[in-house]
């Protein structure tokens, strides 16, 4: 029976996460499995795998042939290295112990690969969230710069109504003045 190690899709529409299963070859996508390796999350950064690397081994060992992106996966978490090494082990090229050194070694060297990326992008997103703050900051202050302009000038709009409303009533009043003093001969001639 021909095994592959690959992907199980689960997960709703558009947010996926993986099973990475040993399966028979034949067998369908989302199908019966033999055994769940372990699981694999895209949408995460960085992504977030988790594998039980002697499984993998183990499968690799027995034949089991992963797809491109589980054959990535396991390269990424080190069971290819691990497969490697226990071959050399089994040739006598090394020894039992030299190999787990070699592979611990990798392990930790690869960790802080990993946490130095975290710390990247944690880093680059508080610098996107500060320059964001300096931004609605400045627009701020424009706004506020506008406003009291605006108010100056609606100030400034209604002082000169005010004016103009006084002249007028002055105006008015002046008129009425001329014109009572004009009526008031006339009558006193009728």
């Amino acid at each position: 029976m021909p095994v592959k190690i690959r992907l199980q899709r689960h997960g709703k529409k558009g947010k996926p996460y993986y099973w990475i299963v040993a399966a028979d070859a034949r067998s369908k996508r989302d199908g019966k499995y033999l055994e769940k390796l372990g699981i694999y999350n895209p949408n995460t950064n960085p992504a977030t795998v988790e594998l039980n690397v002697d499984g993998a081994v183990t499968w690799l060992q027995n034949g089991a042939q992963p797809t491109d992106t589980a054959r990535a996966i396991l390269s990424y978490k080190g069971a290819l290295l691990k497969n490697h090494l226990a071959g050399g082990v089994r040739k006598g090229a090394l020894t039992e112990e030299q190999a787990e050194a070699k592979f611990n070694a990798w392990l930790e060297e690869k960790g802080s690969k990993v946490v130095a990326k975290a710390d990247s992008l944690a880093k680059a997103k508080e610098e996107a969230k500060a320059k964001a703050l300096e931004a609605e900051k400045a627009v701020n202050e424009a706004r506020a710069a506008a406003a009291v302009e605006e108010e100056v000038a609606e100030e400034a709009a209604t002082e000169e109504t005010e004016a103009a409303a006084e002249e007028t009533v002055e105006e008015v009043s002046e008129e009425a003045t001329e014109t009572a003093a004009e009526e008031t001969p006339e009558t006193k001639e009728e």
